[in-house]
């Protein structure tokens, strides 16, 4: 637990404190303000945490962390001078910015909860009945009027089974077949009789994500239509009912006149009742056949035709039944539905579905530049396995975008509307990284929270977590996540009881494993876990043609970010940064550019070679040595043909002007292989020009 100290009770520091009092591995020790009765000093006392205004008394060796947030220069000089050099001190501009983050944090979080208010809304307010599941066949959305029709309540139905729910559901079939069954009739369990419509709900990209059900009661309409004798009867009867409804009806007698509409159906249709009353079948239609004269004809009753009708063409899905009494055909009523609330309830839960996974992984393949050879290949490989469980390792120097292509196999799988957890395992302390990772019990250790706490891997199941830097684990670390890869459970710190989980892991390195294993501190059963899948992202000296695209593209970011309006790079300056050789990657690129622009002129709107820092030429490192120099007789023979092959491929990648699945084939390797052997005998691509 790391103790910390907050000089400065303002705004600032007291969204600090609200931010550090709820984390369990933080303790806020003092609130330090010369101003008592300063917001964040009253809330610390109410948090009974100690309070002062001199921090000189509280500044002593138990103090790990010191926030200063006064903004006053004097104050964080000397806090900076007397402060033990064990003691991390972060400056108030630090804080402001985290305070602003908080801001925008809660903002976006009261927008989400306000949109899922107004969905739960429009939801309950339909006069339909509407059950949602999901692709596991759980029911996920049931709003009122399902309750009133079922005669289940919400809270028995959410997260259930849909069969367990409703036995004679056909949402299951739906998930199969992927085919919509609009206006089918259903009788319930209660002897309800329903119109129901049931559609699968696809993505973009094809992903079955779930179905939904759509249905109205039509019990009394059906039972009147069936019982009552007299056409004048049923007018009567049936007036009180369906001038109560939402669901727009329309009654015609044996002639197909019109005898009976209610305001639903002129508020659908547009249409008054001297326009109906009296008038053909056929009055209201725009486009279709009348559905009516169709019934009278056939005297069998027709479900989910669709058509248009009124003069706004509103397109409805139409059901008509005959009126049957003693074996005599009296006329025909029929049910109109508008379609334009069910699609819009769709693209509402679309949208929803949407916001959520902005708040989770926030790139996806599409935010990936390259066009060269070496970045088509790892996109591609991403791209595979995103479409299945399998552990991805990704594999690459420091800046090249491994967690851009976490983001995109995460965005691209069918856990894309499940979190996405990301773990720096080289950020995290090896005594805190193991129960981070996995959790741990009530009383694991001093300073544990009660009720125990739940691990990074809990939190992320049924969804993503991305491990980076995974060849910094300890050895004990190391075992668990071996025992996360082979059996799906994981056991927390100070417990016993192994809990299953469900995790895809996608794990990042910049570091050679293999070396790792030669040396002993990477186990060798656990790179074989990970490197199931690896996927290799080139560095940027290796595709060095790209450049161009992507200045374009950090410019806009680096603009949108410091709200500068620069276009573009110059010729001369292009060719300067195409001639560095990039230890820094993509991550060193988008530093020069950011620096070249804050001391960019605000008239200025191009970066010149004037801007840019000195950049050392590719090429400079020592020319390749020839195949009939001689080798020292102290090395040994494996040595030696390693340093043999390391030449043949690097000639051959010369003979070939860099190409390297040419290479790959010339040499009978695969090119997943040469890369392999690229990275292993650090063979660069300036060696190859």
């Amino acid at each position: 637990m790391q103790n910390i100290m907050i000089v400065g009770a303002g705004k600032g520091g007291t969204a600090i404190l609200k931010i550090v009092k709820e984390s369990e591995v933080l303790n806020v020790e003092v609130v330090i303000d010369r101003n008592e009765d300063a917001p964040g000093i009253l809330l610390a006392k109410e948090e009974g945490i100690k309070t002062g205004t001199s921090w000189q008394p509280f500044l002593t060796k138990d103090i790990d962390i010191i926030i200063e947030v006064t903004g006053d220069d004097t104050v964080f000089q000397e806090l900076r001078e007397t402060r033990n050099k064990k003691t991390v001190l972060i400056p108030g501009s630090v804080a402001f910015l985290v305070s602003k983050l908080i801001e925008e944090k809660e903002e976006l979080v009261a927008k989400h909860q306000n949109e899922s208010y107004q969905q739960e809304l429009i939801f309950n307010a339909t006069n339909d009945g509407m059950v949602v599941i999901d692709q596991h066949g759980k029911v996920i959305l049931f709003n009122k009027r399902a309750e009133e029709i079922m005669g289940v309540k919400k809270a028995q139905a959410i997260g259930k089974a849909v069969l367990e729910v409703i036995p004679s559901s056909r949402l299951p079939i739906i998930l199969e077949t992927r085919r919509t069954e609009a206006n089918q009739e259903m009788v319930l369990s209660n002897d309800r009789k329903i119109i129901t419509t049931r559609i699968p709900i696809i993505e973009e990209n094809g992903t079955l994500i779930g179905a939904f059900a759509v249905f109205k009661d039509i019990t009394e309409v059906v039972n009147l239509a069936e019982e009552i004798t007299d056409l004048k009867e049923i007018q009567t009867m049936l007036q009180a009912i369906i001038h109560s409804s939402d669901d727009a009806i329309s009654v015609v007698d044996e002639n197909g006149r019109g005898i009976l509409i209610n305001p639903a159906y002129t508020r659908l249709t547009g249409l008054t009742k001297e326009q109906v009353i009296g008038q053909p079948a056929t009055a209201d239609i725009s486009e279709g056949e009348s559905m009516h004269m169709k019934v009278l004809q056939t005297r069998r009753a027709v479900r989910g035709v669709p058509m248009r009708v009124g003069a706004n063409k509103k397109e409805v899905i139409v059901n008509v039944a005959p009126i049957i009494v003693k074996g005599k055909l009296k006329g025909s009523v029929g049910v109109i539905h508008d379609m334009s609330e069910m699609k819009s309830l769709s693209r509402e839960l679309s949208r929803a579905r949407q916001i959520i996974r902005t708040l989770e992984a926030k790139y996806s393949f599409e935010d990936i530049i390259g066009h060269s050879d070496e970045m088509m290949l790892a996109i591609e490989q991403a791209k595979l396995g995103a479409k299945t469980p399998a552990t991805v390792l990704l594999r690459g120097e420091s800046g090249t975008g491994k967690e851009l292509f976490a983001h995109a196999i995460h965005n691209a799988s069918d856990r894309k509307y499940n979190k996405f957890v990301r773990v720096n395992c080289a950020a995290i302390s090896e005594s805190l990284l193991e129960s981070e990772l996995f959790g741990y019990e009530e009383g694991a250790f001093s300073g544990a929270i009660r009720g125990g706490k739940r691990g990074l891997f809990e939190e992320a199941n049924n969804g993503s977590i991305f491990l980076d830097e995974i060849g910094e684990l300890s050895a004990n670390t190391q075992a668990k996540l071996l025992r996360v890869l082979q059996e799906n459970e994981i056991i927390r710190v100070g417990g016993t009881k192994p809990v299953t989980i469900n995790v895809r892991v996608i794990a990042a390195t910049n570091v050679n494993l293999e070396k790792g294993i030669a040396k002993g501190s990477f186990r060798e059963d656990l790179y074989y876990r990970l490197n199931r899948m690896p996927i290799h992202i080139p560095p940027l000296r290796m595709r060095i043609e790209e450049i161009p695209v992507l200045c374009e593209r950090l410019i806009q970011k680096i603009n949108w970010d410091y709200g500068r309006n620069v276009e573009g790079v110059t010729h001369a300056a292009l060719l300067q940064l195409m001639g560095y050789n990039w230890p820094g990657n993509v991550r060193e690129l988008e530093n020069i550019l950011g620096r070249a622009i804050i001391f960019m002129n605000y008239y200025e709107t191009l970066i010149d070679v004037p801007h840019l820092p000195e950049l050392k030429k590719a090429g400079s490192e020592p020319p390749v040595t020839s195949f009939n120099e001689s080798y020292e007789l102290e090395q040994s023979l494996s040595d030696m043909l390693e340093t043999y092959e390391a030449k043949i491929i690097q000639q051959t990648l010369l003979r070939l002007n860099g190409n390297k699945t040419l290479t790959a084939k010339t040499l009978g390797l695969s090119v997943r292989n040469l890369y392999y052997k690229l990275d292993k005998y650090k063979i660069e691509k300036n060696s190859m020009q």
